[in-house]
């Protein structure tokens, strides 16, 4: 019995903030009773609340990108758009506009905190005030919007802090997939904050917010100054749907007989890459294709990287942390610092992250190429990936039935410019500054989870 933990509750106490009549020994665990008896003034989350909702869609479908685009069709946000405290907006998808007016409480409001409350029921973000209004959330998210007992900043801090986190733990319900409903949801205790800790708060966020804000910013100096170098700045392709090839300029030169592939645009983009007053070389020359299969132990530990770690600034967002008999057998590609990963899968091809120390030796997906390169440095790469030629090129190569994706033919055989080394440099600069403040925002919101953490423990 060495080791076994054992709490002593009366009946009369089992009954306590206890509505679903729960006996599991998880539900009364130590913790969570020193908590309450620790703790004054603990509120329910109901008290902060000024308004919630969860949406229940019914046979809602994703529609394509460009007809959402074309359509200005209302955008579905979704729990993996969400990168804590903030919301990722390069991949968010399109449903149709009578989705927009069958469900008008799923509408998005500036200010709201959007809870994961299905799933894995760890991500928590605020919305901000330049997100786009046109915007359904995921039955996945709770809507809430919290009253003038709270700063919003202090109530986020709260849910993502180890308290938050276990409560929520606490009251989700274990089904095949995991799940926090309303009512339990809004019976999370939560302290009556100080007023000072609340200001301090605040400030700290506005760090964060703003740290962001310029990382993106002069991450998007690096674009421009990469799209200016290869002549993509002012560049418009082909808008032609047709093209006409013979049968040896066509299937005998490529092995495809696909109409996608032969659009003019993408001829355009080649070119141009090709066009490169330093010249072009092909992938397998340019880069170092990192293509062995690693086979994790079974009992150590690793990090994980997949399609849904990835931010829209090239950055890994988060990973998985597991020992490698729990691993998906996916997870079989070995990455090390200053490797590019690239998504050979169509409609993520612009998951593209630049490895850095934190996840030297993490794994990453078989969905992903890894490259690196003696020619081009990896923030070059990066950016180059990311570019509206590349992600074109990538786009063409793309095949397959069940599952559209790039294979490692059509990969190893893209126009790379060789980028003169001067810009390779501004490029690399711009690119390690942004990634300073995107880590700097990332500190100060540690920071400040543990500012809450610390107010409670007093």
């Amino acid at each position: 019995m060495e080791g076994l933990e054992v709490s002593e509750v009366l009946l009369s106490e089992v009954l306590v903030d206890n509505e679903n009549k729960r006996i599991d020994s998880e539900y009364f665990k130590k913790d969570f009773l020193k908590f309450f008896h620790n703790v004054p003034n603990l509120k329910p989350l109901s008290y902060f609340a000024k308004e919630g909702y969860r949406v229940v869609y019914e046979n809602t479908e994703i529609v394509d990108t460009e007809e959402g685009k074309a359509n200005n069709y209302p955008y579905f946000l979704q729990a993996t758009d969400l990168e804590t405290p903030f919301i990722k907006t390069d991949n968010l998808f399109y449903v149709n506009e009578t989705e927009w007016k069958r469900y008008p409480k799923g509408r998005i409001q500036k200010g709201e905190i959007l809870i994961e409350v299905k799933g894995k029921i760890e991500k928590v973000s605020i919305v901000p005030d330049d997100f786009p209004e046109k915007t359904l959330v995921s039955g996945s998210l709770f809507k809430l919007t919290v009253n003038d007992k709270i700063s919003k900043n202090v109530f986020l801090c709260y849910l993502i802090s180890k308290y938050g986190v276990a409560f929520k733990d606490r009251y989700k319900t274990n089904l095949l997939i995991s799940y926090v409903s309303k009512p339990d949801l809004y019976r999370i205790p939560i302290p009556d904050f100080s007023k000072n800790l609340q200001i301090e708060i605040d400030k700290k966020f506005e760090l964060i917010f703003e740290k962001r804000k310029k990382s993106q910013t002069i991450y998007r100096q690096a674009e421009e100054l990469l799209l200016e170098t290869i002549g993509l700045k002012d560049f418009k392709p082909s808008q032609e749907k047709t093209n006409i090839k013979t049968f040896k300029e066509s299937f005998l030169a490529t092995g495809r007989l696909d109409a996608e592939y032969y659009q003019p645009k993408y001829e355009d983009y080649i070119d141009l890459v090709k066009d490169y007053r330093n010249g072009f070389e092909l992938l397998q020359t340019a880069c170092n294709l990192k293509d062995n299969n690693f086979t994790p132990e079974e009992t150590k530990e690793y990090q994980y990287i997949e399609l849904a770690d990835i931010g829209k600034s090239g950055n890994v967002t988060g990973c998985t942390v597991a020992q490698g008999n729990d691993l998906p057998s996916r997870a079989r590609r070995k990455i090390n610092t200053n490797d590019v990963i690239i998504s050979s899968i169509e409609g993520s091809l612009e998951s593209c992250a630049l490895i850095t120390d934190d996840y030297d030796n993490a794994l990453c997906s078989t969905g992903f190429y890894v490259v690196n390169s003696d020619k081009i440095n990896a923030e070059t790469l990066l950016v180059l990936f990311k570019s509206e030629v590349m992600q074109n090129i990538l786009k063409q190569g793309c095949s397959g039935t069940i599952l559209t994706a790039i294979n490692k033919t059509e990969f190893q055989n893209i126009p790379i410019p060789l980028i003169d080394l001067p810009t390779q440099l501004q490029i690399s600069a711009l690119i390690q500054e942004s990634f300073a403040l995107r880590k700097e925002s990332e500190r100060l919101l540690v920071e400040a989870k543990e500012m809450v953490e610390r107010e409670i423990e007093k």
